[in-house]
């Protein structure tokens, strides 16, 4: 197959088959109100398949196969980053549907929730992809816009509609500073080609800074950049499960993605934004880290989780930029894979217990620490794939978390700069602070008595728990194999260091 052709059915296929999907859907609904919704099937038959694309994409890239191809006068091309987050997207995204068929059965409009699911992934798949400005900006507007309908998914809860409210406000504040950022761009460079910009940029341009800070603040809202984060607890609390697994996992990457695409075209080499890059994640881990400790609800204890790990992502990022240092844009690209997987694990794992403790008995309450007294004797797989994404997210040895940021300490140290040093130790800090919340959480779920709620609750089926295990596993095997993922890994920061000129 003509190699223009498989990138761009890998692009395009999720987007093509979302309204096909609803469509489907919506007859059946109308024609046999009583027969089981065939959406989640078909949204697992094309994201398996998008899936097989993704590897046959990766298997030509890696041959030096140009993995590219043109639709009128706009440019996609696939590079080591687009296949890190397109990848994360699509791979937790068949997951996510998977999980679903049992979660979200018999949930009104059940149909509209996969054709957007699958219509989010592909545009984030496409937002990876892009070489223009006007372009990332439509795909970025295009996930955000899926994102939104998704988080108030139940508007018969006046808190969901809340949070989807405040997401969409401020997600349509970012957007349009970054439409703002575009203009500046295009009025000092007369281009939207990203390759294009970088070829003129020159650093100190004063419209190309205002661009910077516009872009910053524009994406750094998707992103979860602190202070720029206030949507994601309630959006990530009050969506389906798997929606805040997708946000957590991949959505808020993507907006990292976008901005790390743009500055690296407007930096002109310029080393202040790695330092720009250093200080956000300091801030970002801390924060997040001190918020998630008070919380006494678990998915919003996971959502200020997320603030925290966007952090060290960060972290790895500026010492990329800042040094040169290969190793910290790897590391960076690693944790964010690892990330994915563990904050997928964490939420769905989340979502299974509350699919048994209540949404099975027609509730969405939802679920408290409390609630998780002596889980482990009623649900034992769903506490272990729990337990390992927490001690993972926590930097526990040897699971895939403490892995990826192993790999950013060693970057720091290869600095050999003082600041790199204390930065490093400073993130170890706050990584040793996570546990301060995580590890409550793994000691009330096996030591205590069940609580009341756990006593009452009902089974899970099969389509929770296959992807639990799965994930479960890929936490596991990237602890203790971490090389497995360096080939993928080293390409993306290959591509980061090119973008910043720092090779």
């Amino acid at each position: 197959m003509d190699v223009s052709l498989l990138t761009s059915l890998w692009v395009a296929l999720p987007l093509l088959s979302s309204p096909v999907i609803y469509l489907i859907g919506r007859l059946t609904v109308r024609r046999t109100p009583h027969k089981a919704n065939p959406a989640g099937w078909l949204a697992v038959a094309a994201l398996a398949i998008d899936a097989i694309l993704l590897a046959l994409t990766v298997d030509a890239n890696n041959k030096g196969i140009a993995t590219a191809f043109k639709f009128g006068d706009v440019v996609m091309r696939a590079d080591g980053i687009s296949f890190v987050l397109g990848g994360s997207a699509v791979l937790l995204g068949l997951l996510v549907t998977i999980f679903s068929l049992q979660y979200m059965a018999g949930e009104e409009g059940e149909e509209k929730y996969y054709a957007l699911l699958t219509a989010m992934i592909g545009t984030i798949v496409g937002l990876g992809c892009t070489r223009d400005l006007f372009n990332l900006w439509v795909w970025f507007e295009a996930m955000a816009i899926t994102s939104y309908m998704l988080v108030a998914f139940y508007r018969e809860q006046p808190a969901s509609l809340e949070a989807g409210i405040k997401y969409l406000v401020q997600s349509a504040v970012g957007s349009t500073l970054v439409l703002l950022g575009i203009a500046l761009v295009f009025a000092s460079t007369g281009s939207l080609d990203l390759d294009h910009i970088m070829l003129v940029t020159q650093s100190g341009s004063t419209l190309l800074l205002a661009a910077g800070a516009l872009f910053l603040i524009g994406f750094g809202v998707k992103a979860a950049l602190v202070p720029m984060h206030t949507w994601l607890p309630d959006a990530h609390s009050m969506a389906p499960s798997g929606i805040s697994a997708m946000l957590s996992g991949v959505v808020i990457e993507a907006g990292l993605v976008a901005l790390l695409r743009v500055m690296g075209a407007i930096s002109g080499s310029s080393l202040a934004w790695g330092w720009l890059l250093l200080g956000f994640g300091l801030l970002n881990m801390t924060l997040g880290n001190l918020l998630a400790l008070r919380q006494t609800q678990v998915k919003r204890l996971l959502a200020f989780s997320s603030i925290s790990h966007v952090g060290y992502m960060l972290v790895g990022l500026g010492l990329a930029v800042t040094y040169g240092l290969h190793d910290g844009a790897a590391g960076a690209f690693f944790h964010l894979i690892t990330h994915a997987l563990m904050k997928g694990l964490a939420f769905l794992a989340v979502g299974a217990l509350m699919y048994g403790l209540y949404l099975a008995n027609h509730k969405h309450d939802a679920l408290m620490v409390d609630d998780l007294n002596g889980a482990s004797k009623r649900y034992p797989l769903a506490v272990f794939g729990l337990s390992i994404a927490v001690l993972g997210l926590g930097g526990l040895p040897p699971l895939a978390g403490f892995m990826s940021k192993w790999q950013i300490f060693v970057a720091g140290a290869e600095a050999q700069s003082t600041a790199a040093l204390v930065i490093v130790i400073y993130m170890a800090l706050n990584s040793v602070l996570s546990l301060g919340y995580y590890a409550p959480l793994v000691n009330r779920m096996y030591r205590k008595e069940p609580s009341p709620v756990i006593l009452t609750g009902k089974r899970i089926g099969w389509q929770i728990s296959l992807p639990l295990v799965l994930l479960t596993a890929a936490v596991i095997l990237l602890g203790v194999y971490p090389t497995a993922l360096s080939w993928l890994t080293d390409t993306a920061a290959t591509s980061l260091l090119a973008l910043f000129g720092a090779i």
